[in-house]
């Protein structure tokens, strides 16, 4: 038995004799109870204890029993009160028996012991965090002289005081009945009472019960509630950063930044990979001119009125005279030929459709022959054919026929829509200074200049079939009448254009005239407007004899010049980025002019309009082109690589910005 407890027998002497211990007893274990003054209750148990010690002179058995060395100092450990430290209390508690201690206390003691109450759980009711100063005896079982399987048995706590039991009293153990090994139990003393009331006071000592143990051992803690996974993790991995140094810093930013800065340069690449290549280039390495050697030929220029020469796609020889807007008398009919064939084409050796003549047209070759004008015969529903309307017009300068072709196309008896046909096509060409009123040019309204009728007699005599009309000398009309050529210079000197005479007008000529040179046949185009014969010469002779003199000294004055050799290097392709490829002349380059001119060199893409990206050696890429490139008569050879052409290669589709 513990201090505070008392045998069977005694609970009346003990509550009389002790009365101020007990109290005292009580209400420390009522404050170790509440969990707030646990050690003021522990040192009023002691006291009790002490008290009854004091006032009783019966034998302490729970001294004696549970401390062999009879000092009753022993603390409760609950955490430490295990199943191996009971068996050693059986062998300390047998030895007590033979102690001379116990000879002299009395013989109910030993009645006492059996007959006090089973404890309670020491687990399942000791204080989570009992004081330290608590005093409490441990009760030592006797260890079985027959080994019995180890059995796990919960305690229960002795029950102070003399408040009457609750409604569930734990059952006392029959006396007669012997107590079996496994029921042997430590026992003592409980500290604070049962019940929840603060008031209650400790009941009586009883006979403790064997509660028996069902399921797994229970515990007063309760389970903590699981973390989130996420927190988990990191409490398992988490370690402590180590203190920032500017070494640690810069490793960490080069492990953050080195993954990014690699896959941007993977994606840079294959992004620069797939792009498509720019188009291939060619470009001129040679001189991009070229001059003849000497001074500018002499040209018999006339000494009134206006005139230009040039070699078509070549260059000009100049003019003379101010290029003002004159009239131009018939030949503004070569503006008519021009838009007609351009809007209603004829191929070589293709009549055309036919083409009704109207009462306009026969009127007015009836009233144009009496005031002597250039018509040629024809009756109201005649059928001319288009070709020969043409003839017509550009032989025997034909007025009538003119200005029916103009009706014809028009659709209708106006010749207004295509005299705005004719001056919109001068503007096409350049024709800055030249205005048309009527398509015959009888006007004195309709001006040009020499310069400008150049540029319509250069575009004019690209069309086959009008150059084949204009260098013929005469034609047979649809009635059987032969009509002449009144350019007389044709087909001897000249291979065309027209003429055109009237007295406001004076004599005005556009003429054409040829000469091979080089192994080419070069043009030379020319006008003379305002030309009057002087001492009775008529004004078509003094304008004849004045073209007569500018052709001959154009065809003298032309010469070839070598100006690049067969597989000499002239330009390179470039692929856009930074890779060129040499392209050479694939044979020799003349260029045809005079001295004094400088002629142009360009490097012209192929008829397809692209250059490979790739391509064999010796494949032809493009054109040089010494001259004009816009002109038929311009010099024109092939260039083909030097060597084998390649797509740029990884690195340059890598590198490049653009």
């Amino acid at each position: 038995m513990r201090p505070g407890d008392r045998a069977e027998g005694e609970s009346e002497d003990e509550g009389s004799e002790g009365p101020a211990g007990a109290q005292e007893a009580a209400e420390g274990a009522s404050k170790a109870a509440d969990g707030a003054e646990a050690p003021e209750g522990a040192s009023g148990a002691r006291k009790g204890a002490e008290g009854r010690e004091d006032d009783s002179d019966a034998p302490d058995v729970g001294t004696d029993a549970g401390d062999s060395d009879g000092d009753g100092d022993e603390k409760p450990d609950a955490d430490t009160d295990k199943v191996d430290e009971a068996d050693e209390a059986d062998t300390a508690d047998t030895a007590d028996t033979s102690d001379p201690k116990d000879a002299d206390e009395p013989d109910d003691a030993e009645p006492a012991k059996a007959d006090a109450p089973d404890a309670p759980d020491a687990k399942d009711n000791a204080p989570e965090d009992p004081d330290p100063d608590t005093p409490t005896t441990v009760f030592k079982a006797v260890r079985p002289t027959t080994p019995a399987p180890a059995v796990d048995q919960p305690t229960t706590m002795l029950k102070l005081g003399d408040v009457k039991p609750g409604p569930e009293k734990p059952a006392k153990k029959d006396e007669s009945e012997p107590e079996s090994p496994a029921e042997r139990t430590s026992k003592f003393v409980a500290l604070k009472p049962l019940d929840d009331s603060p008031a209650a006071k400790p009941p009586a000592a009883e006979r403790t019960a064997v509660v028996p143990q069902i399921g797994p051992e229970r515990t007063t803690q309760q389970p903590v509630p699981p973390k989130p996974p996420l927190d988990l993790l990191a409490e398992l991995t988490n370690t402590p950063p180590p203190p920032p140094t500017p070494l640690r810093t810069l490793a960490r930013r080069v492990k953050i930044w080195t993954p990014l800065a690699i896959l941007l340069v993977i994606v840079f690449a294959v992004v620069q990979a797939v792009r498509p290549l720019p188009e291939p280039t060619l470009r001129l390495t040679a001189q991009e001119t070229v001059s003849f050697e000497g001074g500018k030929p002499s040209v018999p220029w006339p000494g009134q009125g206006q005139a230009a020469m040039d070699v078509n796609g070549i260059g000009s020889f100049g003019t003379s005279g101010a290029q003002k807007p004159v009239p131009i008398a018939s030949i503004a009919k070569v503006m008519t030929v021009y838009v007609i064939l351009r809007d209603h084409p004829l191929k070589t050796g293709d009549k055309g459709p036919k083409i009704t003549v109207d009462a306009a047209a026969q009127k007015h070759y009836e009233t144009g022959k009496a005031e002597n004008e250039s018509v040629v015969k024809v009756t109201e529903g005649q059928r001319i054919t288009e070709y020969e309307a043409l003839q017509a017009v550009m032989l025997p300068s034909a007025n009538n026929i003119a200005k029916l072709l103009a009706r014809w196309d028009s659709g209708s008896g106006s010749e207004d829509a295509f005299v705005d046909k004719m001056n919109k096509t001068a503007e096409e060409l350049g024709m800055k200074n030249t205005t048309y009123t009527d398509p015959s040019g009888l006007d004195k309204t309709t001006v040009s200049t020499a310069e400008d009728l150049v540029k319509l007699g250069r575009a004019a005599m690209e069309n086959p079939v009008f150059k084949e009309i204009s260098r013929q000398p005469s034609y047979v009309d649809l009635n059987g009448d032969q009509q002449n050529n009144f350019f007389g210079l044709v087909p001897t000197v000249a291979i065309g254009i027209k003429t055109g005479t009237t007295t406001a007008a004076g004599g005005n000529i556009l003429f054409a005239a040829e000469k091979t040179v080089g192994g080419k046949t070069q043009t030379i185009i020319g006008a003379a407007l305002g030309q009057y014969g002087r001492n009775g010469t008529a004004n078509i002779d003094e304008v004849t004899g004045v073209v007569q003199k500018l052709i001959e000294a154009g065809q003298d004055a032309l010469t070839a010049k070598t100006i690049v050799k067969k597989g000499e290097v002239v330009g390179q392709v470039d692929d856009g980025l930074g890779g060129t490829t040499p392209v050479v002349a694939t044979k020799n380059v003349t260029a045809v002019g005079w001295s004094g001119l400088t002629v142009k060199l360009e490097l012209d893409k192929p008829d397809d309009g692209s250059v490979p990206h790739s391509a064999a050696a010796g494949t032809e890429v493009g054109t040089l082109t010494v001259g004009d490139s816009g002109s038929d008569s311009a010099i024109k050879v092939p260039v083909a690589l030097q060597r084998d052409l390649a797509e740029p290669g990884f690195s340059e589709k890598l590198t490049r910005v653009a």
